[in-house]
């Protein structure tokens, strides 16, 4: 046989493009259009239903950038379409080739019934069918002129992600709003074809499948009337039922479907957006579920169901109806899909005791599985948190964008820092926006690692960000692909049974120990730096208010905890906290607001905790110290005097001035307290950290050295930092002014000021407190660079083989070697509040209150030494999506930790992000909880959600070893119990003495509700 392939292929395409898929609507009459321009932000319906509207064409211009135009649509159906499939299609204008971020809209019927959103490939609006002929149709359509900031591939730098900036010139062209008649003959022969022909696409040149389906496929056409494709539908569909109805081979690979509408709960569009698109995308959702009995759709963020609940009633209405029928499949039990390394510990835990109580509360369901598709890399606390709140299972499909090295499994079992292991999978499809292409199936095929071990794999299917969800094409393919001869099986299912289904086939999968890195997307520890200090000067406050809250409730007749405040604001941090928004990938307008947001939070949290002091009534100043560590160290006054003052943990003490070892003197641009002693440079860098107890020097270069690096990737400026931007910079060497601003008995504080760049200028206060060999740099910088990225070193002399970095509940070891390309990949890392690096009997920490980023790396030097060098990534200056990202002011401060143990790393982290806060209080009450022994920390301490009046305390192992303990309370204690972290009762915890004893393995954490006596 002659080979044909070319010849069929390109006639099927052809007759596909421009005949099958034209004749899908078989008639079409154009709707009466109306139009109004709603001024300033959405409104509610009612007030665009009274409007005044204005006739509007065809082919006009509409919709300002972030604009809504609500458009009236009348219309009435044919007499004689009687008895056929009756929609309306509606194109706004669509551009690109993206169906999420442009424009969408919602339609409703005239008494505000929203009926099924318009998008850009999904169109329609079913009126009847079959229809009667007659009907009169009315729509108001509220259409959002949201502008496409993906435009050009993330290359050119947009003013039009903040409305402040965006113009108002429309964005879009209105083309069309028909009534239509849907052939579905057709529609269904354009789908098999479709899928045909993908198929045969993907198959081997040599594979007898490919040349049975091109012949079909060229049989078929034969019988295709061009002057008549409707009539002729029929028989061309004949024609290919036995090349449709082949089965699968039996040992075909079998893919999971679970419908999905991955939407970012702000990113190239502000939160307010965010509450429209959920509604749009959920209406589409529980109208095919309507058409579609096998269909079943996983959502996660509780978060975005609490806005259609407030916002849209009759969506929420229609949600409720299709979760009890089994067709929307709460999952994720999260409130939002958070970022995976940046949120702390007590955060996590949180987003998964909002989350899950959400869908508890509402629906009725326990979630069982973790479902964070897009997240920028999973810390490896994960497995412990995730099961502690009552998971099975976590998906994600991130990893598959690593930029060097190919995660070896898609199904495996995922083991945290203390060893607990929870069953994971990676979908081989690679993507969440899965829509069941020729190429998608063989894709998955041939990624799936786990070939010979398991043969089947999950796909989530649909358009999300606002592309309007699983679509009625993709489920029709989804169907012919159930089980057909050449491709993966397809089976549309809750993902709890998939998950089910692959653990009962691969019990023994691999192992993956720690954390999962993206090998992509490490500047997101760094963008937009006021949001990064936003979220974590939330979290301590969060952490203060509940503490001194909780102590107020206690102790203080009449006063009442602040249940729904402390609620409202940890959503609101909750919120904050995702994947988009905290890693600093958003549009300009996304980040004006969250530091507006974060200033309101810190406010009301500061008001709550001054409350909670104050009902503990007034006799002089006190301090109150919320960490979980006895604190000595100095202070200011009010009138700015220092003070020495000694805190037990979670307690307080009298404002009173205590003897410190040993005061501190300064002697030129020397600082010397006894136990350090700090030489600044002619040049603002530090020239020598002598650790005067240790007797050895810490540096083998110069310290704090402040180098600005080019930084401008390849791709994604806001979420990338590549490799090369080591080898452009300039060290800030050039000091305008180094000064002696500070010299007490209990501290000593030395200016350095620089000017560089555009503009730019830091000053930096390096202090050294009496008491401590903490050196802190409070820095203040006024930024005005682009595409650049500063950084601030400590070359230590230490031969470190590894760091340690803090992540939630515990800390994780990276090798500071680059034998592998796993490690040379890990450039750039995440940490929390300290870095750590050690040799047998000494170690450095580095200090922060509100950095992310940083990168360790070791030289060995001529002397045989080795210098290991810690770098903060301090700031960054990307351009988009943001142009202006991270200009202007920016206050912290980190600090340099010499002779330091983890031990010392964790208090020294408690301590720089928990300032001592000093309150006019009476006598203070024992602290509620205290506890006697090492390595046992108290991350939280709060009253339980109940409001039964118990205790809730988190607790965790924080060195990485065992740790016993007692846990000691400063109320007459009844009972104790340990719980999961969504406060339910697991088992009785002893009570011995008065107390509650504690055994915890390395980083281990513990939840303890506590009945009062």
């Amino acid at each position: 046989m002659h080979d044909e392939s070319r010849r069929i292929e390109e006639r099927v395409q052809r007759l596909h493009d421009q005949r099958i898929k034209t004749a899908v609507y078989a008639a079409t009459v154009p709707f009466e259009v109306e139009a109004w321009q709603a001024p300033g932000e959405p409104v509610p319906f009612e007030e665009a239903a009274a409007a005044s509207y204005e006739p509007f064409a065809t082919g006009t211009p509409w919709g300002p950038p972030w604009g809504t135009t609500w458009f009236r649509m009348r219309g009435q159906v044919p007499a004689e379409w009687a008895g056929k499939r009756v929609e309306a299609v509606i194109d706004l204008g669509f551009v690109g080739d993206w169906p999420g971020n442009q424009a969408e809209a919602l339609v409703h019927l005239t008494d505000g019934t929203p009926l099924k959103a318009v998008n850009p490939l999904n169109q329609y609006v079913p009126i009847a069918n079959p229809a009667t002929g007659g009907e009169t149709v009315d729509y108001l359509v509220e259409a959002a002129s949201n502008p496409d900031i993906l435009a050009d591939n993330f290359s050119k730098v947009t003013p039009l992600g903040d409305k402040l900036t965006a113009g108002d010139k429309p964005l879009y062209t209105f083309r069309s709003a028909d009534l239509a008649v849907l052939d579905e003959e057709v529609w269904h022969l354009d789908l098999d074809v479709q899928v045909l022909r993908e198929l045969m696409l993907e198959l081997g040149e040599h594979d007898p499948r490919r040349h049975e389906i091109a012949h079909a496929l060229d049989r078929a056409m034969d019988l295709l009337d061009l002057d008549d494709v409707s009539g002729s539908a029929a028989a061309v569909r004949e024609a290919l039922k036995p090349v449709l109805s082949k089965p699968a081979h039996a040992s075909a690979h079998t893919i999971s479907g679970v419908g999905h509408a991955h939407i970012d709960s702000a990113w190239l569009w502000p939160i307010r957006e965010t509450k429209r698109k959920t509604s749009r995308t959920f209406s589409n959702v529980t109208s095919l579920a309507d058409e579609y009995d096998d269909f079943i759709f996983a959502c996660s963020q509780a978060q975005q169901y609490e806005w259609v609940r407030d916002n849209y009633p009759k969506v929420w209405a229609r949600i409720q109806e299709s979760v009890k029928n089994g067709q929307w499949a709460p999952v994720g039990g999260m409130w939002v899909e958070s970022d995976g390394n940046l949120p702390g510990g007590e955060a996590v835990a949180r987003q998964f005791v909002h989350g899950k109580r959400f869908f508890m509360d509402h629906f009725g369901i326990e979630t069982k599985g973790v479902w964070l598709p897009d997240s920028f890399g999973y810390n490896a606390a994960y497995p412990q948190i995730a099961k502690l709140a009552g998971n099975e299972w976590f998906l994600t499909q991130k990893i598959s964008w690593n930029q060097t090295n190919k995660f070896p499994h898609h199904t495996f079992w995922w083991e945290g820092i203390d060893g607990t292991r929870i069953f994971t999978h990676f979908p081989p499809v690679d993507t969440y926006n899965a829509r069941f292409s020729g190429e998608e199936m063989s894709r998955a095929v041939r990624n799936y690692q786990e070939k010979g071990g398991a043969s089947r794999s999950l796909a989530p299917f649909g358009w999300g960000d606002g592309g309007g969800g699983p679509t009625r094409e993709i489920m029709e393919r989804a169907r012919r692909l159930a089980d057909l001869e050449g491709s993966a099986k397809v089976v549309v299912e809750h993902p709890d049974e998939f998950f089910a289904k692959a653990r009962e086939e691969y019990p023994d999968a691999p192992v993956w120990v720690g954390e999962l890195y993206l090998e992509l997307h490490r500047a997101t520890y760094t963008s937009q730096a006021r949001t990064k200090q936003g979220n974590r000067r939330s979290e301590h406050l969060l952490r203060e208010a509940e503490l001194w809250a909780t102590t107020a409730a206690l102790h203080a007749p009449g006063y009442s905890y602040p249940y729904e405040k402390l609620d409202r604001l940890w959503k609101t941090v909750l919120l904050h906290q995702f994947h988009d928004i905290l890693p600093g990938s958003s549009i300009a307008w996304v980040h004006r607001e969250a530091e507006a947001e974060y200033a309101r939070v810190a406010r009301e949290l500061n008001e709550l905790t001054a409350e909670a002091l104050a009902a503990l009534g007034t006799g002089g100043p006190r301090v109150f110290n919320t960490s979980p560590c006895d604190r000595a160290e100095v202070i200011r006054t009010a009138d700015g005097a220092p003070v020495y003052v000694q805190v037990p943990a979670s307690g307080s003490a009298p404002l009173t001035d205590a003897e410190p070892p040993q005061p501190v003197t300064v002697n030129g641009r020397t600082l010397d307290n006894g136990l350090v002693r700090v030489e600044v440079a002619e040049d603002g860098t530090l020239a020598s950290v002598y650790d005067l107890r240790a007797g050895r020097e810490v540096l083998a270069e110069p310290g704090n050295l402040l180098r600005l690096h080019t930084d401008l990737p390849n791709y994604w400026d806001a979420w990338d930092i590549d490799k090369h931007y080591k080898n452009r910079y300039t060290d800030l060497l050039d000091a305008s002014s180094v000064t002696v601003v500070e010299q007490d008995p209990l501290l000593g504080a030395i200016r350095v000021e620089r000017d560089f760049g555009k503009g730019s200028k830091i000053t930096q206060t390096i202090t050294v407190r009496a008491g401590s060999p903490r050196i802190d740099i409070e820095t203040d910088i006024d930024w005005h660079e682009t595409e650049k990225i500063l950084k601030a070193a400590f070359p230590v002399d230490i031969r470190a083989p590894h760091s340690s970095a803090e992540i939630q509940f515990g800390h994780i070891q990276r090798p500071t070697h680059t034998n592998t390309s796993w490690e040379a990949a890990r450039f750039e890392v995440s940490g929390h509040r300290w870095v750590h690096i050690g040799e047998p009997g000494y170690g450095v920490a580095v200090i922060n209150d509100s950095t992310y980023g940083h990168d360790v790396s070791r030289t060995v030097r001529e002397d045989g030494g080795t210098t290991t060098t810690v770098r903060l990534s301090l700031v960054r200056a990307p351009r988009i999506p943001d142009p202006e990202a991270d200009q202007g002011r920016h206050r912290f401060t980190y600090a340099l930790l010499p002779g330091a143990t983890i031990e010392d790393a964790v208090a020294e982290g408690y301590a720089l992000n928990l300032p001592l806060r000093v309150a006019d209080a009476a006598g203070a009450p024992e602290p509620v909880v205290s506890v006697e022994g090492e390595g046992v920390t108290v991350e939280a301490v709060k009253l339980a959600d109940d409001t039964s009046g118990d205790v809730v305390v988190r607790l965790y192992e924080s060195r990485g070893g065992r740790a016993t303990g007692v846990l000691r309370t400063g109320f007459p204690l009844a009972g104790a119990q340990i719980t999961d972290l969504l406060e339910r009762p697991l088992e009785d915890a002893e009570i011995a003495d008065g107390g509650v004893p504690v055994t915890l393995r390395p980083f281990q954490i513990l939840t303890l509700r506590l009945r009062r006596g």
